[in-house]
């Protein structure tokens, strides 16, 4: 058995870019930063080290977080990594690993008071395909 799952809660880096792709899905593209604390156990002093994500969500999550995540927000995200690859205008192969996102959780306030604390921190759900039970061959 397999798992691909990542869960994390760090503070947004700049504003989502969203797109529209050919077929006509809305994909948003951001990155979250994840801070590390330590302190340094010959010298005593504090030490402190980020962590940079790349984040791809897609369809109506997409257009969640074009609406309502902005730089500096703190996150909580859920999803798969993936990695691609594609080769530069050199022809040399290059990599990206990302994170799927799969549920969003915005954790500040907005500062849009329109806007309901409960979309605010309610988790994007995934709608599920309904399923035929007569279709099932077993």
């Amino acid at each position: 058995m397999d798992l691909n799952k990542v869960m994390i809660i760090g503070n947004v880096v700049r504003d989502p870019e969203t797109k529209t792709i050919p077929s006509g899905q809305n994909v948003s593209t951001l990155s979250i930063a994840t801070n590390k604390v330590w302190k340094d156990k010959d010298s005593g002093e504090k030490k402190e080290k980020a962590e940079f994500h790349n984040l791809v969500a897609w369809r109506k999550l997409s257009d969640v977080i074009a609406q309502y995540v902005k730089k500096g927000q703190k996150v909580y995200v859920e999803g798969e990594l993936q990695t691609r690859s594609w080769d530069d205008p050199n022809g040399v192969k290059k990599y990206r690993t990302e994170i799927v996102v799969s549920n969003l959780i915005m954790l500040d306030r907005l500062s849009n008071t329109e806007v309901s604390a409960d979309i605010a921190t309610k988790p994007i759900e995934k709608k599920e395909e309904e399923i035929d039970i007569d279709s099932i061959p077993f």
